[in-house]
């Protein structure tokens, strides 16, 4: 194996373990929600907010998290952002009150949102164009995986609810150090910054100059409406399914196979998008996603949630991905982190928005058929303009190739 081949090898392997740790703290609200609502004594209007928290951190998290690596490097901000969120995650374990517990999970949350565009931008920049979707797939099912270890961890904690808060607090600061010592730069990264580079571009230049004006707004409103639906799922699941009478365990083999779902639907969307065409993949993840969405609000055996669970974790996954592994090379290397941390900076008021449109809807009595059924007219708009946006890059595809590196 070449130097080259080792770094890749080095960078994706790093960036999946820091996945692996975001993917636990990301759903750790989700598997603690009932031992937090009994805690704190919170009505479901309170919990969408305690869900909410540490996802509106996620928004400026992302944003300049993305803005900033583009200055000083995506290694520094990627090691700023783990320590930070495993900090708040191991404060949230220990805080007294409502405004403590809402402002642990705000801090955690800038700390995770800062992290994604990091690890997307170093694994896109660690490998050659054709294998981008493949490396970003198999860092990004990290996420899952960690979320499938939260459930676990929620398991054997029993009746404590703070033991997933404290594992997704220490495991980051263990894995500082590995970053600090190991974790390679981006090359393209540092050979922008040793060139004669040209003046800097304003943010906003960096987004819609250039001919990029088009590709941003696809990948915001495709983003907003897809992690309106992912986050909706993560943080309600475990709660819809108690109240539809599973039993804790249940809910938690349900949540458990959600993840392992979407491990594979990651890497089989990183996967499908290097070798079949975008359109084909977009239509599969979505129209999944969909049909899975109608299994959960209708199924009722376990073995048909469960069924259901893992379907929608697969589809739901790899419809991400596939907007993942877009964005990079929609933007040159010196603004690319900037470009994919406004993408998902955008996602995230998707994502705010879908804890608490869930807990109004609940709060309503409209029940899970209601809350699953509102989700999806915005799926069919995503998917739309994912593949308006794959069919104009795939005809403008000799520029994108020369301005992507």
């Amino acid at each position: 194996m070449d130097t080259s081949s080792r770094r890749s090898t080095l960078t994706v392997t790093l960036c999946f373990i820091v996945a692996l740790i975001e993917g636990l703290d990301l759903q750790s609200a989700g598997i603690a929600a009932a031992g937090i609502r009994q805690a704190f004594e919170l009505d479901q209007k309170m919990m969408g907010w305690m869900f909410s928290a540490s996802i509106i951190g996620l928004l400026p998290g992302a944003f300049f998290g993305g803005w900033l690596a583009d200055r000083i490097g995506r290694k520094r901000v990627l090691i700023g952002a783990v320590i930070l969120f495993g900090i708040f995650s191991l404060w949230t374990a220990y805080v007294s009150s409502v405004n403590g517990l809402l402002l642990a999970r705000l801090m955690t949350g800038l700390g995770l949102g800062a992290a994604l565009p990091n690890l997307i931008a170093l694994c896109a920049e660690a490998v050659e164009e054709r294998r981008r979707g493949t490396a970003i797939s198999i860092m990004y099912c990290g996420v899952p995986l960690g979320g499938a270890i939260a459930a676990v961890v929620g398991m054997l904690g029993g009746e404590s609810w703070q033991m997933v808060f404290i594992v997704g607090g220490v495991a980051p600061l263990l894995v500082a150090p590995l970053l600090i010592f190991a974790l390679p730069e981006s090359r393209d990264f540092r050979e922008q910054h040793q060139s004669a580079a040209p003046a800097r571009e304003s943010t906003v230049q960096a987004l819609f100059g250039g001919g990029r004006a088009g590709a941003t707004l696809a990948l915001w409103v495709s983003y907003f409406f897809t992690l309106t639906v992912m986050y909706m799922l993560l943080n309600w699941l475990p709660s819809l399914l108690l109240e539809q009478g599973f039993s804790k365990p249940q809910a938690g083999t349900i949540q458990m196979l959600f993840n392992i779902g979407g491990a594979i639907g990651s890497l089989l969307g990183g996967l499908l998008l290097d070798r079949r065409g975008r359109t084909g993949v977009v239509l599969f993840a979505y129209g999944g996603v969909l049909a899975s969405l109608a299994g959960l609000g209708f199924a009722s055996g376990m073995l048909a949630m469960a069924i259901a669970g893992f379907a929608a974790g697969l589809f739901i996954i790899a419809a991400q991905l596939v907007l993942y592994a877009l964005a990079p090379p929609a933007y040159p290397t010196s603004v690319r982190a900037t470009g994919v941390g406004a993408a998902v900076a955008v996602g995230r008021l998707g994502s705010v928005s879908g804890p608490l449109a869930a807990g109004q809807i609940l709060a309503a009595g409209a029940g899970t058929a209601g809350v699953l059924l509102a989700a999806s007219p915005g799926l069919v708009i995503a998917a739309l303009v994912v593949i308006g946006m794959s069919r104009r890059r795939a005809a403008e595809a000799p520029a994108t190739s020369t301005t992507s590196h």
